[in-house]
């Protein structure tokens, strides 16, 4: 019977010895989130700071005046570190900035002007990231009778025959661009009283536009982005060269050596992620019913029926 009771005394004794080792190696519960910093992983809220934190972004209004970049933009500083100084001109500015060196990353959207862009080394890594289209807007009573024309080039012919006004950028933007090539199509060279040049971005065009009583081009986001604040209508849509195709860009680091190249490299491989462009073809569904950019990131341009 003594024995019995001392080796109880040791097994309670053993037990008790091994609840007390558990109570001091236990440690609080940890979040996920907590699991990971122990391992060496970091969070999203807890990225490292890069050594050159400063990325410059030239690119056009539309992806400003239509609100996509406040969506993206802060996305991608949270999941990076990287803080995002964006310049939004016309295309063919933020191109011209390229090829000076003066921005680490362009997003913009003239296929062919970007591509001399590329041949002349000032840029790399060109990628296809979203399209949308423009459209033709003007007065809802239509004075040029624009409707039911079927196509951007007797539109424009019609306008031009009417005398009524035309908003044109004037700003060598990819619209401007657009706008450019379809009055050369329409074999017109627009001048006189009723074509007027706003010099600016495309909210502000717009809004010319609307207080004028004219017509302009615009790409279909930024007008949806305005619409409610416009006296403006879609007068066409749908034809074909109105396709509106955007593209990403490193500046390139080989060329010009002060140019942030982690940076404008991470940049790009944020907009053609599968999480950012599921992200994209959501943007303005709320709002308007609709995308306001549709994702193409790994498709090819010529799938999407753009002018190559």
């Amino acid at each position: 019977m003594e024995g019995r009771r001392v080796r109880a005394a040791v097994l309670v004794a053993f037990l008790a010895g091994v609840l007390a080792a558990t109570a001091c190696g236990r440690r609080p519960a940890t979040t996920e989130a907590g699991a990971g910093q122990e391992r060496g992983e970091t969070t999203a809220q807890e990225a490292p700071k890069p050594a050159t934190p400063d990325v410059i972004l030239a690119t056009t209004t539309s992806t400003q005046d239509s609100g996509l970049l406040d969506v993206l933009v802060p996305m991608f500083e949270q999941k990076t570190g990287y803080r995002v100084k964006t310049i939004a001109v016309g295309t063919g500015q933020a191109l011209a900035m390229a090829e000076r060196g003066e921005a680490d990353v362009v997003l913009v959207h003239a296929p062919d002007a970007e591509k001399a862009v590329v041949e002349k080394g000032a840029v790399v890594d060109r990628r296809l990231v979203m399209h949308n289209d423009f459209v033709l807007v003007g007065p809802p009573d239509d004075p040029a009778r624009v409707r039911g024309t079927g196509t951007a080039v007797e539109a424009f012919k019609r306008i031009a025959a009417a005398g009524a006004l035309f908003v044109s950028r004037g700003d060598d933007s990819g619209t401007h661009k657009k706008e450019q090539s379809l009055w050369k199509a329409a074999g017109i060279t627009p001048q006189g009283t009723w074509y007027q040049e706003s010099g600016s971005g495309m909210g502000q065009t717009l809004n010319i536009a609307s207080e004028k009583g004219g017509y302009t081009l615009t790409d279909r986001a930024t007008y949806l982005a305005l619409r409610k604040n416009l006296r403006l209508a879609i007068v066409l849509e749908g034809d074909a060269p109105l396709l509106n195709v955007y593209h990403v860009m490193r500046v390139n680091p080989q060329k010009f050596s002060k140019v942030n190249a982690e940076g404008g490299k991470a940049f790009v491989e944020f907009l053609v992620a599968p999480e950012t462009q599921a992200l994209i073809g959501k943007f303005g569904v709320d709002k308007f019913g609709q995308p306001l950019f549709f994702p193409d990131a790994g498709k090819r341009e010529d799938e999407l029926g753009a002018k190559s």
